[in-house]
């Protein structure tokens, strides 16, 4: 089985509580410290199995296999995709039943990270996921005062819209985020648009 590791917790002597996000759903396990065992982080793509035990509530994590990617020793590219995968334990933990959309979604921003802006393919990403929930906001009508946007548009946590003066942040071309909600391409955004959205998508899925 492969998997996303979306969240660590140590407990005692080491071990380790680890959330794997696979197609088959959210996995909490539990992993002994060992000398043997190689080392396991956020982010990291891992092949596994699944050791379960009649005297516990919670499956061992055992035969840990480090899938890398081509940008994995790039530090700067790591701390993002972590930043980026981090989000999605806190949203994804108390659901019951997971289709393999997110690891899908995850795998395919993965292949992308080393080759593209990183932060434009999670924006790029966090699009696909919204509409797939049904969050996706197409009709650009201010979150906060109900009223039609007609100008440029400004995003508030889960890019909801508002009017840039109602919220007093930076504005994004409207026609720049139609094309990223249509056709999931944030090639119109600019680079302080993108910045600023990538600030959003780190408040929270």
């Amino acid at each position: 089985m492969q998997g996303f590791i979306i969240n660590i917790n140590r407990v005692k002597d080491e071990d380790l509580i680890v959330s794997i996000l696979s197609q088959n759903g959210l996995e909490t396990l539990y992993r002994f410290y060992g000398a043997r065992h190689g080392s396991i982080n956020i982010g990291f793509l891992i092949d596994f199995e699944v050791e379960s035990s009649p005297k516990s509530t919670i499956g061992r994590l055992k035969d840990v296999i480090h899938i890398g990617f081509k940008w994995i020793h790039n530090y700067k590219l790591l701390r993002l995709w972590q930043d980026f995968v981090r989000l999605f334990y806190p949203h994804l933990r108390d659901t019951q039943e997971l289709e393999s959309f997110y690891f899908d979604l995850l795998l395919e921003a993965s292949q992308k990270w080393g080759e593209q802006n990183p932060k434009r393919v999670a924006i790029e990403s966090y699009v696909k996921l919204l509409e797939h929930e049904g969050r996706l906001h197409k009709e650009f009508e201010c979150f906060l005062c109900g009223e039609t946007i007609k100008n440029d548009i400004s995003l508030i946590r889960a890019f909801l819209p508002t009017h840039k003066e109602c919220t007093h942040t930076l504005s994004i071309s409207k026609s720049a985020l139609y094309e990223l909600y249509e056709n999931k391409s944030s090639l119109f955004l600019s680079d302080k648009e993108i910045e600023r959205m990538w600030y959003v998508l780190l408040e929270g899925l």
